[in-house]
């Protein structure tokens, strides 16, 4: 087991979605993510398609069809083994040190010791990814140097 890359994230599609239609901590962790060149999404089809069907359920296609333009832009495109959740498999797949999700199953601690030993992964809420972000120090780890601030415009 490799230690995972601690710049790349694994977003499940319910903070997908309400990052689109809620905002909140959804839409600050995807700031986090849009903002940062080096902060980086990993997600399979899967996993898009997931965000994809909900978005377009309860916006519109128009909607669902942007948005996914703009998210094949910003991902990491991994492989999913058929049949595994898109999050955790996108997370393993993608070499990422944090999964965030409002599915209290995947942070639970049997979820955790089923990781165990497969996948070194940090589960959090959004709002908890962002409370405890740190760009200064994580990009001294990633990058190297004097963290610059923001590098990409958040809605480009």
């Amino acid at each position: 087991m490799s230690d995972p890359n601690p710049a790349r994230l694994a977003v499940d599609a319910d903070v997908l979605v309400a990052d689109v239609l809620v905002g909140g901590g959804a839409r600050e962790t995807m700031d986090i993510v849009r903002a940062h060149s080096w902060v980086e999404l990993v997600a399979s089809d899967e996993l898009l398609d997931d965000a994809e069907e909900v978005i377009r359920e309860l916006a519109d296609d128009e909607l669902a069809n942007e948005w996914r333009e703009r998210i094949e832009d910003l991902r990491i495109d991994v492989e999913q083994t058929p049949g595994d959740h898109p999050a955790l498999a996108s997370a393993h797949a993608g070499n990422a040190a944090h999964i965030l999700s409002y599915d209290d199953s995947l942070r639970s601690a049997e979820t955790a010791s089923a990781l165990q030993g497969r996948i070194s992964v940090s589960v959090k809420r959004p709002d908890g990814f962002v409370t405890l972000f740190d760009p200064e120090s994580l990009y001294d780890v990633v990058v190297g140097g004097e963290y610059p601030g923001p590098d990409h415009d958040l809605r480009g």
